[in-house]
């Protein structure tokens, strides 16, 4: 099945956003995530990802991640062969995908299972411990064609030291722990939302 044919969850923009003002950039704010939720939860539906892609009247959840170990962020940058052509040889602190509904689930446990479900598609991780799972907010970013049908849920997971994280899918992706000092001097080569994310935790 080519991955436009791929039934994804959507949620039309207009009652993503009801009851709060649309915003750019990142809200933490707790009416407008509790309302984002509660949106989210009672009018999630599916959508061939194919015309989900091209129209901005629809918008897709997307679980974004950020894994830490200790103080540092694992990063990743996809190399020519790997996912989305338009984010090739940009940095990228977060991980996530789009997400597929689960018979009888619910959107709380739906994110979690999409989430955990794309982790251990991409990831390899080896930890003594389980990591503390916050989720931040969400991010908006309408300043270019992806970031126009997509929504972010931060979320942050942090490992403690010693911890070890590895791309699986080495063939398109090349990943690496990084500080936030060498974070911000590649800054400029860092994803929209990893931009966003990044000035989230630097706050």
């Amino acid at each position: 099945m080519s991955k436009n044919d791929e039934i994804i969850v959507v949620i039309e923009r207009e009652k993503l956003f009801q009851e709060i003002n649309e915003f750019q950039g990142f809200t933490a704010d707790k009416k407008n995530v509790e309302c984002m939720n509660r949106n989210l939860s009672r009018h999630f539906e599916e959508m061939r990802r194919g015309d989900a892609e091209t129209n901005p009247l629809y918008k897709q959840p997307i679980p974004y991640a950020i894994v830490k170990v200790g103080a540092d962020l694992f990063t990743y940058k996809r190399l020519n062969k790997g996912g989305e052509e338009r984010l090739h040889n940009m940095i990228s602190i977060g991980l996530g995908g789009h997400m597929n509904t689960i018979e009888g689930k619910g959107w709380d446990e739906l994110l979690l299972e999409n989430l955990q479900r794309e982790l251990n598609e991409e990831l390899e991780i080896k930890s003594n411990a389980e990591p503390k799972l916050t989720t931040l907010g969400f991010i908006n970013d309408d300043s270019n064609e992806v970031g126009k049908v997509h929504i972010g849920i931060l979320i942050q997971l942090e490992y403690p030291e010693g911890a070890e994280i590895h791309v699986k899918e080495v063939d398109q992706l090349a990943g690496k722990l990084s500080s936030a000092e060498e974070l911000k001097l590649d800054y400029d080569h860092l994803e929209n939302w990893s931009k966003i994310a990044l000035d989230v935790i630097l706050t």
